[in-house]
Parts: structure tokens; C-alpha cells; sequence
């Protein structure tokens, strides 16, 4: 006699399904749970950052196409002070920048330029910095792309030196925000941090109009950190960045974005321009 199989029982198909179903949700949690490099903030998170390198590292893209800026030692460091000297200095500021509303964005291709002028050997040598259409200028001239955008009165490689070494600058920015009771106090206390007068009173300038826009939020976000648990700035931050932001873009020039530069403070990689510091 042939056996003919029986139909699965109701219990069984429903079994079967409840197993399918539960499968496909593990299947859907391992994808969700796994990090995707390219969406990946860039920095490098510090303690105050609040975020970990899963969610911010010191680099762009994935695959075959990733950017990371190099790591710069001490030494060089010490040069962009010791080995170039500007040949003419930008004068202190004259006025408040946030006097005047923010001009427009400059071209995306926009670089500020380190042009040496001095001889090869001198120590240090004299450089100019220039403004040129794109980095393709600025090499055919014969100058080294500093940041993107045009240059004011934070390119110089003094005020570079200064955005390098710390790599979490919005810490001492703040504390000299804090103890200085007058603008000549915070220009002094961002001076002993290496920035040269006209830079000093640009960052003087930008905590001063933040101070003004922003007291509330600032003082709720002190203690916290700077990002908040889905990668965004805290409200202070923010509140500075749309506030602030665009007249310290123009009246300074460089910032860590332009510059290429890793900091504590996590950005899209749409927002950094990739560059490599050689002078």
C-alpha cells in the first residue's frame, strides 16, 4: 500500500511561519545594528565630544575612496611658527564684524594660498597669502592651499598652529569666554593661546555676538556634552553655529571645517573640505 503523506497540521504551517517571521527580524537587527562606516561623522571625539568613534573618526568615505587627514606632529607644528613669518601683517580689527550682516558664501573652490616670497633657505622664510580661484591656481602660482575660501586674519600658519594643536579648541575658547570680564581680557587669555591679535579679536568678536544670541541655551548646554546622543551639536553649539557662524567665516577666514582639520567637534563629511597641510 502507498503511503500518501498527510497535509501539515494548522499547528504545524503556523509554527513554520512564527519561525520564518522570527528568522527575518533577526536578519533585519543584524542590519540595523551594524555601523555604516560612510555614515560616520568626521572628527576625533574627546571627552567632551559625546559621541563614540562608531558615530565620529578622522576620516571620510568608505571603500577605496576614503580621505584621512595625516596626523601632524609637534615638530611640525613648531615650524608653521618658527619657519615662516607672514611678510605683512594683518592689522588689528577695526570694528565689530557683526556690525554688518555676513557677505555671501565664497565659491566652493575658493582657496587661501601660502605664497613664500623670502629665499628658500632663509629661517624664517616671508610668505604672502592670496586668495585664488581654485586649488589648480594656487599650485600653477607656486602656493601651497592653506584652507578653503578666502584668506582673513586666522590663515596665517601661526593661527594654523594654534587650530592643530588643539584639537578640542571650543574648550579654551569657552573658559576664556568665561573668566574675562571685559574684551581686552579675552583677547589676552586667546592670545596666550597662541592666536595672533587680529585672530584674537575675531574669536573675541564671535563670543561676544554668541554671548548676546545664544545666553540661554549656553548656559542650560555648559555642562553637557557637545553632541547630543543622534550625532547633532547641542543647542548652544547650534544656536553659535547659525548665529555666529557665517560673519566669523568671513571676518577670520580659516576654520577647522576649511582647514581639513579632525577635531573634538563632529561634522558630515559634506560640510569638510579634504586637505593635506605641507609648506
Amino acid at each position: 500500500m502507498r503511503h500518501v503523506p498527510r497535509p501539515p497540521s494548522s499547528t504545524s504551517r503556523l509554527s513554520s511561519a512564527l519561525l520564518l517571521v522570527a528568522a527575518s527580524l533577526a536578519a533585519c537587527a543584524r542590519s540595523e545594528a551594524a555601523p555604516d562606516p560612510c555614515a560616520a561623522l568626521f572628527g576625533q571625539p574627546g571627552d567632551r565630544t559625546g559621541l563614540g568613534p562608531d558615530q565620529c573618526r578622522p576620516a571620510c568615505g568608505c571603500g577605496a575612496s576614503v580621505w584621512a587627514p595625516p596626523s601632524y606632529d609637534a615638530a611640525f607644528v613648531q615650524s608653521l611658527v618658527d619657519a615662516w613669518t607672514l611678510e605683512t601683517p594683518y592689522p588689528p580689527l577695526a570694528s565689530d564684524p557683526y556690525a554688518s550682516p555676513a557677505p555671501p558664501d565664497d565659491p566652493p573652490e575658493m582657496v587661501c594660498g601660502v605664497l613664500p616670497t623670502g629665499p628658500a633657505g632663509a629661517r624664517p622664510r616671508a610668505y604672502r597669502l592670496v586668495t585664488y580661484a581654485s586649488e589648480t591656481d594656487a599650485r600653477a602660482a607656486g602656493a601651497s592651499p592653506t584652507h578653503f575660501g578666502h584668506c582673513a586674519v586666522c590663515s596665517t600658519l601661526a593661527n594654523l598652529a594654534v587650530y592643530v594643536r588643539e584639537r578640542d579648541l571650543t574648550a579654551p575658547v569657552r573658559a576664556c569666554g568665561l573668566a574675562s570680564g571685559t574684551a581686552d581680557e579675552n583677547v589676552a587669555c586667546l592670545r596666550a593661546l597662541g592666536f595672533d591679535l587680529p585672530c584674537a579679536q575675531a574669536w573675541t568678536y564671535n563670543t561676544a555676538h554668541t554671548r548676546s544670541k545664544c545666553l540661554a541655551p549656553c548656559l542650560s548646554a555648559l555642562d553637557k556634552p557637545y553632541h547630543l546622543p543622534d550625532g547633532r551639536l547641542n543647542d548652544c553649539l547650534r544656536c553659535d553655529e547659525e548665529q555666529s557662524g557665517p560673519v566669523f567665516k568671513a571676518a577670520a577666514g580659516r576654520t577647522r571645517r576649511n582647514s581639513g582639520l579632525a577635531t573634538a567637534l563632529c561634522r558630515p563629511c559634506s560640510e569638510v573640505r579634504p586637505l593635506v597641510h605641507s609648506y
